[in-house]
Formats: C-alpha cells, structure tokens, sequence
C-alpha cells in the first residue's frame, strides 16, 4: 500500500537566517518520542473512507450471523490504517463512515421491531463511536501506539456499554465465542479478550503501513541505511506474529477443569415456540405463548414418566413466556402451575408483573405456585423503556407500543432447587459483564439465561439470537459455569462450562432440550478480578490519552516559534 501526502513529511524548512522550523510531523516526533511506521502522511481521504467503510464491515461479519471471528483483528486494523495522520475533521468522518458500516449490519435485526428504532440506535452508536475515534487518532502520536490503540478498544467499548444507552453489542470479545482465544475471558474477562485481538490488529495495521523508505530506493551512498529499514520491515511483522500467537494461545489455557464425578444435575430448556406473525399484536397472544410451553413441559413429562428421557431437576422457560401477571390471570396462573405439577419439577418461568411494571423470573414449585422472583436489573432502550419519551411522543408512535416503561429489579437472586444454585439473567443483560458476575459472587452454581428473541425474527433474521448466544457461551468460560439459555422461538441452547454446545435447537419450532451439566463452585480469576481489567485498561489508555494531548499542545508551541521571524 503506497501512502501520500506531504502533511505528514519530516523534515526543516528555513524560517530566516540561523532559525530552522520542524515540519508539524518531525515536531510532534521529538515531543512524543518516534513512532513505528512511515514518515509520510496517511493516505488521501477518498482513499481512507473505503478502507473505513471495508473496515467496519469486516467486524461486523466477526459476529453471528456471518460468524467470521478472525475479522475481529482484521476491522481493527483496517479502521487504524484509515486514520494514520488525518485531521481532527477528517478522523470524525473515518469514525462515522466506520460506525455505520459496523452498526447499521449488526443491529439490522432490530428493523422488525420498527425501522426508527433500528436508525436511532444505529445512529447514535455511530455518532459515538465517531467522537470517539477522534482519540484513537491522538494515541496515534505515540511511540507505542499499537499498545495504546489496543487500550483505546477497551476503554471505547468501556464508553458505549454505559453512553448515549446502555447497548453492549459489538464488544470484539463476544465475536470469538467458537475461536481459541476465547479462554482469555476466564482470566479477565471481556476487556482482556478485547484488548489481546486490538493489539493484534493494531500490529496488524503497523505491518500494512510498511517502513518509512523502501531498501531498493536507497542510492548507494545510504548502504549503511538497509539493515535499518530491513529491521524496520521485520519489526512490525514480528509484533503482529507475537500479538496474534498471543491471542491465539488462549486455546491452551487450562480452564473448564472440573474434577471429574463432581456435583451434577439434568436440566431442561423449553422452546414453546410463539405465533409467527408479521406484526406484535398477534405475536404477543399471552395465553397461546404460554400454552405452548405447558404443552411442550407436558410432552417431556410424558416422555420422563415412558423412559425415554430423563428427568430434569429443573425445567427453564424463556423471557415473557406470559406478558399478563399470572398473579392477576387464574387461568394462566392454572396453566403454568399444571406443568410444573406434570412434571413434578421446579420451572422458571419468564413473567410481566405490575405495579409497578416488571420483566421477572418466576420460581414455580410444583404443587406450591411461585416461591422466587427475579426482576430484570438491565433495561432495553427503546423496548423496556423509552428515552426522551415526552420528545419522541410528538414524531413517533413508538411510544405508543410501550406506554408504561418498566421498573428495573436491583439485586442478584439465585434460586434454591436441591443442590442447584440458579443464577438468572433475562436477556440483554447477558451483555453486561457485571450482572452476570453478580450471579456467580452471589453463589450460583449454574445460569440461566432467559430470552425473547420473536420480535427480532419476524423475516428470518438470526442475527440477534446468534449474537446472544454466542454472548452466553463466553459467560460460560468467562465464570466456569454451564448455561441454560432458554428462547420462546431459537435459538435456545445448554451450554457447557467450556462454552461448547452441549445441545441447541432451531428458530421457529417447539424443542425441548436436556442435559446432564456439571454444578461448578469454583470463581475464575476473571470472576475475581471483577471490573479491574477494563478499569485499569481504560486509566492507562486515558493517561497515555492525556500524555498525547500534550505532546500536540508542545509541538504546536514549537513549531509557532519556529516561525518567527528572526530578532534584529
């Protein structure tokens, strides 16, 4: 890759007699120390948004549905060669141009809810991510840029699980759920994962913008220069093999070390199945969702009771398998507590509750009703409530959907069933590293996560469901914990405490799933270190953020005075 440009170039002009100006880009490299890569400039900008744009779509194909999990270091690196010595201006255009090509693919499953709310979300995480890029592009000043740029991933992703929403899609961590450097989450988690694949796409983007001087250009006269640029060749390629082999030595870790003959229990995930209609109303018919998983519960209690299948020790149903407060409803009260008698087993199930307005998981004992709740902690944006709710009132009927914004839960619960410990998350909030850990500190010796993926698949996209239970499988390494992820349409999947696939349906069918799952007591370092990976990840790549800032602010103060005009 040819890269031009003379804003870049190092190198003096003569400002007057015995006063000699550094050029910006020689100034900026005495005050933040020489950088790996070339002296030039970065390439032309008509030529920088196609590598953005290429860039942003390669990460967006690391993820379910596409599943490409080594483009996790190959976006990075695009996205980094696309902002090499750009202007602050032309570094928000990179941003946004990356953001959209990334986003507006990956979340594309949210136009079945209604295609506003796929723009506005889409939107906002591309204006964010693009304010964001404007910093990678000043860690780009610095000697050690590629590890900089590697904390700036961390520390990005640390900003948009928590602004403009709490949306935690797109982390580069949970595109590797089936790649082998997805054993790094046991040692710190997401963050760690992230920063080892944007260090390998940061050396990655150092080994395509080459040496600063090709060897055979050199005259004669600079022989004593090749073994320099040669070293300068091999160095970036030797980082990149070093960071990659990094990432992917996470394959030989020892983690899922249980001890064999350990506590275990058979647990079952009903898939209920829904209507499949094109629009919410008829989706939602709460008494034919929750019939379907009755019968479903039935159906396995028949084949327990035949001999044909074992019998489970609790049985998990999905989010909203009833949207009507059973509490409030005798007959879907009746329903549900008719299966969990047929089956003579705990079940969870997903429920609505009122007053106040609550997504929860409901323990139901047989011949007992519900004994245990778990209220959702995490709320969606723009489906459990609505942000800025009086503006959008006046350009949107969204608001219209959802009236009443739901109340949010604020505690861990794990429920008692013999000697499991079920520790229950609802959906979204399998993205959020700190609600799942609070299972697992909480004593949970298993986890189940409950979802609704029906209104994201109304026209056969999978994305979302893909997307959510590759999430599950690395919660599953990350803590070391079997996860039960239970969908009312698939894809609902038992989960080992190695991330593999111990059973898993398909989308829009009934299924019923069971498996024999080890009951894990032990905490991983990643449990154990909680959120200090991402914070000290993010501190240090704020301070080297700092350091670059002035850095700039000096050379700008140099290179004024270079030119003045000489006294006398």
């Amino acid at each position: 890759m040819r890269l031009t440009g003379a804003g870049g170039r190092a190198g003096g002009r003569a400002a007057g007699p015995g006063v000699t100006a550094l050029a910006p880009a020689a100034a900026a490299e005495q005050a933040g120390g020489a950088r790996p890569g070339p002296a030039r400039g970065g390439m032309p900008l008509r030529w920088a948004l196609p590598v953005a744009l290429a860039g942003g779509l390669a990460l967006a194909a690391a993820f379910p549905p596409a599943g490409a999990w080594p483009l996790a270091i190959g976006g990075p690196a695009l996205l980094t060669v696309a902002l090499w010595r750009r202007s602050l201006r032309a570094s928000l255009v990179v941003g946004l141009v990356f953001g959209a090509a990334f986003f507006v693919p990956l979340i594309s499953w949210l136009v079945n809810v209604a295609w506003y709310v796929w723009a506005a979300l889409a939107a906002a995480q591309m204006a964010s991510f693009a304010v964001l890029t404007a910093g990678q592009r000043l860690l780009l000043r610095l000697r050690a840029w590629p590890v900089a740029v590697a904390g700036w991933w961390v520390a990005a992703e640390a900003v948009r699980d928590r602004w403009p929403y709490a949306f935690p899609w797109g982390r580069l961590a949970m595109s590797q759920a089936s790649a082998p450097t997805a054993r790094w989450v046991a040692i710190g988690g997401a963050p760690l994962l992230t920063f080892l694949l944007a260090l390998a796409g940061a050396c990655l983007a150092w080994l395509l913008l080459g040496p600063a001087q090709r060897t055979e250009r050199l005259p004669a006269s600079q022989g004593q220069e090749r073994p320099r640029a040669l070293r300068r060749r091999a160095l970036p390629a030797l980082a990149f093999a070093g960071a990659a082999g990094l990432a992917l030595a996470g394959q030989m870790l020892p983690v899922d070390q249980g001890i064999p003959g350990g506590p275990a229990a058979t647990v079952a995930a009903i898939q209920g199945n829904v209507p499949h209609a094109r629009n919410l109303p008829d989706l939602w018919r709460a008494a034919a969702v929750t019939q379907y998983h009755a019968e479903a519960t039935r159906d396995l209690a028949a084949q327990v009771r035949a001999g044909s299948r074992p019998a489970p020790d609790v049985v998990i149903w999905p989010e909203n398998t009833t949207d009507l407060d059973p509490s409030r409803n005798p007959v879907l009260s009746a329903t549900i507590q008719g299966a969990a008698d047929a089956i003579g087993r705990p079940v969870l199930a997903g429920a609505v509750l009122q007053n106040p307005r609550r997504n929860a998981g409901q323990l139901w004992l047989p011949r007992r009703g519900p004994v245990a709740v778990y209220v959702k902690r995490q709320l969606v944006p723009f489906g459990e409530y609505i942000p800025f709710r009086g503006l959008l009132s006046h350009i949107t009927s969204l608001t219209a959907l959802q009236p009443v914004d739901y109340t949010p839960g604020h505690q861990a619960v794990v429920f008692r069933v013999g000697k499991i410990r079920l520790g229950d998350v609802i959906c979204y909030e399998v993205g959020f590293d700190a609600l799942v850990r609070s299972e697992v500190t909480a004593g949970a010796n298993l986890l189940a996560v409950q979802s609704n993926d029906a209104d994201f698949e109304l026209d056969g996209q999978l994305g979302e469901s893909g997307q959510q239970v590759a999430m599950a499988r690395i919660r599953a390494i990350e803590s070391d914990r079997a996860v039960v992820y239970a969908s009312t349409t698939g894809q609902s999947a038992i989960i080992s405490p190695g991330g593999s696939l111990i059973a898993r349906s398909g989308t829009w069918r009934r299924a019923e799933l069971d498996a024999l799952v080890p009951l894990r007591t032990t905490v991983t370092l990643a449990d154990r270190l909680g959120g200090w990976p991402e914070g000290a990840i993010s501190a240090a790549t704020a301070a080297a953020l700092a350091w670059a800032l002035a850095s700039a602010a000096l050379a700008r103060r140099r290179s004024r005075r270079g030119r003045l005009p000489p006294a006398g």
